[in-house]
């Protein structure tokens, strides 16, 4: 029976979550909104529109979130040509790819910055499918994205692991059903992963690539 591994990008198989985090720090900034850049962090992960509304509350003027979301795109875009994949990314696929998994990818990301995220981790041959924000009505924590992941995949929810370095990734995974894997590498600590729902918990990448045979993805 085929299996299906879907990978959150952002943090989880490319060094972006601090980009992120300057570059909406700055957006807002600009916007004059002062959010701390704790609070931006813990937020990197969710969809543009449910990251504004998450840090700025219902007090904000939603006619100002796509500016918002236009000024980080463009300020994010300026490392579009040197975004670094994490320890063991790419070898991490290829390797699941040549086990039999369905790799497919579930992101936020579309258009340039989803193919400088996939120059970055170098692993095209090996990912079946791509499941984009721009493909569903919801983005994580909501299951849509993970659920459309399997959909491309041909996968079952019982047959798949979902690794993501957020709780919203984690949440996602949860309430689709699939088992969760979580990694540090995004900045989050271990107790809110595995407190969201991680069965197990690596380093980054490179650790899950090494500990693969006692792991979920075994």
């Amino acid at each position: 029976m085929e299996r299906a591994a879907v990978f959150d990008v952002d943090g989880t198989l490319v060094d972006t979550n601090h980009l992120h985090v300057t570059a909406w720090w700055e957006a807002f900034r600009q916007a004059g909104h002062r959010v701390p850049m704790h609070a931006v962090h813990r937020a990197v992960g969710l969809p543009s529109a449910g990251l504004v509304a998450h840090l700025l509350g219902d007090e904000r003027d939603p006619d100002r979130d796509g500016e918002l979301s236009a000024a980080h795109k463009a300020l994010y875009g300026q490392y579009f040509d040197r975004l670094p994949a994490l320890p063991g990314a790419g070898e991490l696929l290829k390797r699941l790819h040549a086990d039999g998994w369905k790799v497919v990818l579930a992101t936020s990301a579309g258009g340039a910055e989803l193919s400088a995220l996939r120059r970055a981790i170098d692993a095209d041959e090996a990912i079946t499918a791509t499941a984009s924000a721009d493909d569903v009505e919801e983005g994580k924590p909501a299951a849509e994205p993970v659920e459309h992941a399997l959909e491309l995949a041909g996968v079952a929810a019982e047959r798949a692991v979902f690794v993501g370095d957020t709780v919203w990734d984690m949440e996602a995974g949860r309430r689709a059903g699939v088992r969760c894997v979580g990694v540090l590498c995004g900045g989050i600590p271990r107790g809110d992963l595995e407190g969201a729902g991680a069965e197990a918990v690596y380093d980054d990448p490179a650790h899950l690539l090494a500990s693969r045979a006692a792991s979920p993805l075994a």
